[in-house]
């Protein structure tokens, strides 16, 4: 479980204070209940979202302890560090929109033929409920040759999921190398 600091002040000072200090800013929210103001240790964070094996984690906020997801994240635009991240509470039962990671098994023919593998999509837009929230799309691409895609409409998407991409929208494939 992840654990975290309550922020009294959502002030500038008191931010860069906290930034200084090695910590992480957090807004967790979620529909129906009151927006959070947290913090976490940039260390921690980073090495729990690292091992997680799931989409969503357990948070735990001062007294407060909930499953969330990651919605949004921003670095700093040189160093690449960590500076703000947006977490959604997962509540059961509500529909949300959560992006799920595309996975690939396999050595495809189209590399032989000097082709390259292309992530056209590393993540796919869903919507359902955290209990029908797959933890990954997985294609095996050993028959994938050059010039052949596996699209939106190849996901089998389990029920109560539906998926929020045009079906001609290409996920993984082959191209041609120049």
């Amino acid at each position: 479980m992840l654990e975290g600091i309550l922020r009294n002040s959502i002030e500038k000072q008191a931010v860069k204070q906290l930034r200084r200090d090695g910590y992480l800013i957090a807004n967790i929210y979620g529909k129906g209940i009151e927006n959070i103001n947290a913090a976490f240790k940039v260390n921690d964070f980073v090495r729990y979202m690292k091992n997680k094996t799931t989409i969503a984690f357990d948070i735990k906020v001062g007294d407060t302890t909930c499953k969330a997801v990651i919605k949004e994240y921003q670095k700093h635009p040189v160093t690449g560090a960590l500076l703000h991240v947006d977490l959604q509470v997962a509540i059961p039962g509500v529909v949300a929109n959560y992006l799920v990671p595309v996975t690939v098994e396999g050595t495809p023919k189209g590399l032989k033929n000097k082709g390259l593998l292309a992530y056209h999509r590393r993540r796919v837009a869903v919507s359902c409920t955290i209990e029908n929230l797959p933890s990954s799309f997985h294609f095996v691409i050993d028959d994938l040759d050059t010039g052949d895609n596996f699209l939106v409409r190849d996901i089998k998407l389990p029920e109560g999921v539906k998926c929020n991409l045009d079906p001609r929208v290409p996920v993984v494939g082959m191209i041609k190398a120049k």
